[in-house]
């Protein structure tokens, strides 16, 4: 059975984004500048801040439980 690595599953994308920024602060770069040059209003930015940082938040602790580390 030839599995790959977790690594060479990810797209291109996301390599070059692990290494140069962390998603959590691409996704708020991404909120704040469609808000201001965008018609996204503010709580719309606040829901997307909310959604995908705590979501993201629970992926990480998941994943933090499930192999034993802090």
């Amino acid at each position: 059975m030839n599995e790959e690595s977790p690594e060479k599953k990810l797209g291109l994308i996301d390599k070059l984004l692990a290494k140069a920024v962390s998603r959590k602060l691409l996704v708020f770069a991404t909120a704040t500048g469609l808000m201001v040059w965008s018609t996204l209003d503010p709580e719309t930015w606040g829901l997307i801040a909310i959604v995908y940082v705590g979501g993201q938040s629970v992926v990480d602790a998941v994943k933090t439980y499930k192999h034993g580390g802090l």
